[in-house]
C-alpha cells in the first residue's frame, strides 16, 4: 500500500462487463489501492445486479452511468468521486486489465520522485502487455513523426512517454487540475493520447514506470499480417469511425507538431487501406471510416448518431 501521504483511488470503467474478470481486477486492485470506484457505462439490465454485488464484495463504490456516455466522460465522473474520497493520485483502469502485485506501489514510486531537471510529473504509467500477442508492452516514446511502441531496456528505470495508454495510468490530481479532464467530446479513441499532449504542452512530463507491471487486453482480435512485424488489434466497425474521426481532429487541432500531424496522416491512411483490404465486413466498414472522416473534417463530435450523414 502507499505511503500515507499519497492517497491513491482507483477509478474503474465498466461496459458490458466479464464478471469473472472484473472479480479479479477488482480483489488486486483494492489490495493495492485506498479505495476503488467502478463507473458502469450503461451495461445491459441482466449484468447490473452482479455488477452491484461484484462492487459490494470487493468494497468497491459503483456510479451507474445508466447510458454509454463514452470512456472520457465515465473517466471524468470517477475521478469527481475519487477527488471526494480524498484522492491525491486517480488509477485509471479498463475492465480488461489486472495490475500485478506491487504495481500501485511503483508508481507512486516514480511519481513522488522529483525529477532532476525540476519538471513536473503529471502521470505515471504501467508497463502494460497483451498476453496474446507476445509484442512489447504499450509503452509510447516521443519521436519524430509522433508516438512509437518501443521495448524497455532491462536496466531502466522510467522512460519519457510521448502519451499514458489510460488503463494502468496514475494521474497526479493536481496536473488533472492544470491539465483540465479528459475530453468527451472524442467519446473513445485517442481520449488518452490526446490528454497527454495537453499535459506535455503544458509543461509536464508522462513517464512509464518500469517494474510497474499491468496485464492488459485491447479487447481486440489480435491479427497477423503478411510482411508486418507486430500484430494488428483487429477493432469493431464502430471503433474504426471513432478512430478515423478522432485521428482528423487531432490532426487538424492546433495541439500536434508538423511532423506528429504528417505521421498521423500516413497513418491514417495505412490504417484505412487494411480494413478496406483486409477485414470484413467492409461494406459497413468503409462508410463509417468515411463518414469518420467527413465528420473529423467538419468538426462534428460526440457518440455516433446512426443517421447523421
Amino acid at each position: 500500500m502507499p505511503e500515507p501521504t499519497t492517497t491513491v483511488v482507483a477509478v474503474v470503467v465498466s461496459y458490458q462487463p466479464d464478471l469473472e474478470a472484473l472479480r479479479t481486477l477488482l480483489e488486486e486492485t483494492s489490495a493495492q489501492a485506498a479505495a476503488v470506484v467502478v463507473v458502469d457505462n450503461g451495461s445491459a439490465q441482466p449484468l447490473v445486479e452482479p455488477l452491484r454485488a461484484a462492487c459490494a464484495a470487493a468494497g468497491a463504490q459503483l456510479v451507474e452511468l445508466g447510458a454509454n456516455l463514452g470512456i472520457a466522460a465515465a473517466q471524468n465522473r470517477g475521478c469527481d468521486v475519487a477527488r471526494t474520497l480524498g484522492a491525491t493520485h486517480i488509477l485509471l483502469l479498463d475492465q480488461d486489465s489486472v495490475p500485478l502485485p506491487g504495481m500501485v506501489d511503483r508508481l507512486v514510486e516514480v511519481a513522488t520522485h522529483p525529477l532532476p531537471d525540476g519538471r513536473r510529473v503529471a502521470a505515471v504509467g504501467a508497463v502494460a502487455r497483451d498476453d496474446r500477442d507476445g509484442e512489447p508492452p504499450f509503452v509510447y516514446a516521443v519521436q519524430r513523426w509522433g508516438p512509437r511502441r518501443v521495448s524497455i531496456d532491462d536496466d531502466a528505470s522510467t522512460l519519457e512517454a510521448a502519451f499514458l495508454i489510460a488503463s494502468g495510468c496514475l494521474v497526479d490530481v493536481d496536473a488533472l487540475d492544470v491539465v483540465g479532464p479528459m475530453r468527451e467530446d472524442f467519446f473513445i479513441d485517442h481520449v488518452d493520447l490526446e490528454w497527454g499532449v495537453r499535459a506535455r504542452a503544458a509543461g509536464f512530463v508522462l513517464l512509464a514506470a518500469v517494474g510497474a507491471e499491468l496485464r492488459h487486453e485491447l479487447g481486440e482480435t489480435p491479427r497477423v499480417v503478411p510482411g508486418r512485424s507486430r500484430t494488428v488489434h483487429v477493432q469493431s466497425v464502430v471503433r474504426n469511425y471513432y478512430m478515423t474521426r478522432n485521428t482528423v481532429l487531432l490532426v487538424r487541432s492546433s495541439a500536434l507538431t508538423a511532423g506528429w500531424r504528417l505521421g498521423y496522416l500516413w497513418w491514417l491512411g495505412k490504417y484505412v487501406l487494411y480494413y478496406v483490404v483486409a477485414v470484413e465486413p467492409r461494406r459497413v466498414r468503409i462508410p463509417l471510416m468515411l463518414r469518420g472522416i467527413r465528420h473529423g473534417l467538419l468538426g462534428r463530435t460526440g457518440p455516433l448518431v446512426p443517421q447523421t450523414p
